[in-house]
């Protein structure tokens, strides 16, 4: 296993629930701030939507950084692979063709947490919205426009 590429290691032994709540995060490749751009960045987003439109998940907080995004889902169908690659290959599609721009636009891979029954969903939603504050990007909490949660 050591010679695989880390994101194929990542892959193997991942376990997907149904109904389980998962943090995802991906990072643009070279952590270039493609995002900077709002409305490249809401081409993201409108995945996002595709994917809960489809039945995928069902999103429940997410913030589109400059070079990366959070996203708070649970799952509701299929794999997590599949889940993000659908959205990291339709994103990069659209935002490719907008931008005028070619070639990958994310880092292979993704990070993705399964979150404990006793941790508090609210307290980690917060935690993803206020990324851009902490970030120093804001001043103000809802200055930011690439983010949302369903308890705020």
């Amino acid at each position: 296993m050591p010679d695989l590429p880390a994101s194929k290691r990542l892959r193997i032994g991942r376990y997907n629930e149904p109904n389980r709540v998962y943090l995802l995060t991906s990072n643009t490749l070279d952590r270039i701030p493609v995002f900077s751009d709002f409305n490249l960045g809401r081409l993201v987003v409108q995945q996002f939507r595709i994917a809960q439109h489809q039945g995928l998940a069902t999103s429940l907080a997410w913030v589109v950084m400059p070079d990366h995004f959070h996203w708070l889902i649970s799952l509701d169908k299929g794999s997590l692979a599949d889940l993000m690659r659908q959205v990291k290959s339709k994103s990069t599609r659209i935002v490719n063709a907008v931008a005028g721009r070619q070639g990958r636009l994310w880092q292979p891979g993704f990070h993705d947490h399964a979150v404990r029954r006793e941790e508090n969903l609210e307290a980690i939603a917060r935690y993803i919205v206020a990324n851009p504050l902490r970030a120093g990007l804001v001043k103000k909490f809802g200055d930011y426009p690439l983010w949302d949660a369903i308890w705020l």
